[in-house]
């Protein structure tokens, strides 16, 4: 479903709010610098987004600076979801410990914050790059996604942007994507950990794959996938996939390498994530893939687009059938809200 004009927020998570508008203009300043498995809603860009260094000041359309923090929606998981209650737990503390009028900085108010959503207010001290220093902040959830779902515990990756500002001062554009950890509790799921994207510092040379995908309009990164292709820790074959996929869909990617859980979810397996050997994408040309409304023809040609790009492994919501090995393919609940594209070499 597309987002709404009014800047509400549909049931497959896409939001109205036109981030390109206010993002687009710090792409430049950024391009310039320049439990998935590991083995076994048009849309808009975001390749503006900052990374893990100090954030861009973000012009308007006319190249001024905006006089205060831009709009934001709740964000509202979709009709289905395999548990919309467990992304919806995890999205509602990182949108109230991630913004804050002004005077509501420091971590003293973000536990407090914490504390009002019914966790407990020590988890904001593992929050890290969602409480920047400064004086007010805005955040936008852009989708909550599984880690892995099991049925007494869950991992939900919340992608976001986040604006933040100082005073009267120009507003600058953030983000990071968060690993938020569940146990099964009633009569809701209880928040356990959280575990921040930690992308690391750009490299001082990339590959030229790196700076194809990060100038790419068909790839959209979220702030923490746009600091793993800068950080020079994405694998090329998985930069290749990206750019192969490009030439044919337009591509929502959620997570690359950090913000993901380590190991498989429930299991002892490394994740192919943070070995920057794989990445989620959570919607296809404009299409959400956990949207029921969401042609399967679409998901169904875009996995095995993947599986011809390169990648011995790939998940979504549909089980095919074929495949270059016997588990090049795989479905599990894990996986109804994106497509995991792996490789292994």
């Amino acid at each position: 479903m597309p987002g709404t004009p009014d800047g509400r927020t549909g049931p497959d998570g896409r939001t109205g709010l036109d981030r390109r508008a206010v993002l687009l203009g710090a792409a430049g300043v950024l391009l310039g610098a320049a439990g998935c498995s590991g083995g076994g809603g048009s849309a808009s860009p975001t390749a503006a987004s900052s990374t893990s260094r100090a954030p861009s000041t973000v012009p308007t359309a006319t190249g001024s600076t905006p006089s205060a923090l831009p709009h934001t929606t709740l964000w509202q998981p979709s009709r289905a979801d395999i548990d919309p209650q467990v992304k919806l737990r995890a999205a509602q503390l990182i949108e109230a410990l991630g913004a804050w009028p002004p005077g509501g900085g420091g971590q003293a108010k973000a536990s407090a914050r914490a504390t009002a959503q019914g966790v407990p207010g020590s988890l904001a001290g593992q929050a890290g790059p969602l409480l920047p220093d400064a004086d007010s902040a805005a955040l936008q959830v852009v989708f909550a996604q599984y880690g892995g779902i099991l049925t007494d515990s869950a991992s939900v990756l919340v992608v976001c942007d986040q604006w933040t500002r100082d005073g009267n001062g120009p507003v600058h554009a953030g983000g990071t994507t968060v690993d938020v950890r569940l146990s099964a509790a009633s009569p809701r799921w209880k928040v356990t950990a959280l575990h921040p994207a930690d992308p690391g510092p750009p490299a001082a040379t990339l590959p030229d794959e790196a700076h194809r995908v990060l100038a790419d309009r068909a790839i959209q990164l979220p702030p923490a996938a746009h600091a793993d292709v800068l950080s020079g820790n994405v694998h090329v074959s998985a930069l290749k996939g990206m750019l192969t996929l490009a030439g044919t869909y337009r591509i929502d990617i959620s997570v690359v390498r950090s913000g993901h859980p380590i190991d498989v979810f429930g299991t002892d397996r490394p994740s192919d994530h943070p070995k920057g050997r794989a990445f989620d994408v959570w919607r296809i040309n404009g299409r959400a893939v956990v949207d029921p409304g969401t042609p399967r023809s679409l998901i169904e040609g875009f996995m095995r687009a993947a599986a011809a790009a390169g990648s011995y492994n790939v998940g979504g919501p549909i089980q095919l059938s074929g495949g270059a090995t016997v588990n090049q393919f795989f479905s599990d609940n894990t996986h109804h809200d994106h497509v995991h594209v792996g490789f292994d070499t």
